[in-house]
């Protein structure tokens, strides 16, 4: 891509997540998982906005996985047992200014899959 091309796509996305996080917020009882997603991997993280603290993280170099829908599902499967070994089972979803289509609704539809509500 050329860089002014690139340079307004980014600044697209931060738009968007101003945007978003306007909205939402989250706290210990029903915490942020916020995704980020670059062309080799994922990272999620549950973070409590309130007390300014992750209570859990992962990413897809960790379990062996890269940035595809396949790797999304894998991420999504692995951060619900840690989110359920927690003692969450309810979320806000933060898409971090990304459409959600692809890996990121990959991710999410394995949330739901494995009992993680939001």
């Amino acid at each position: 891509m050329k860089a002014k091309v690139l340079k307004s796509k980014i600044a697209n996305r931060l738009k968007r997540k101003r945007r978003i996080r306007a909205k939402i917020s989250g706290c210990a009882s029903l915490p942020r998982v916020s995704v980020f997603r670059s062309n080799r991997y994922l990272s999620v993280q549950a973070i409590d906005d309130a007390a300014s603290v992750t209570l859990a993280s992962l990413n897809s170099k960790a379990i062996g996985q890269s940035a595809n829908k396949d790797g999304a599902t894998a991420l999504g499967a692995a951060f619900a047992a840690k989110l359920k070994e927690a003692g969450i089972s309810e979320i806000v979803f933060d898409r971090n200014g990304y459409q959600y289509h692809g890996v990121i609704a990959a991710f999410g539809d394995s949330l739901r899959a494995n009992e993680i509500k939001f």
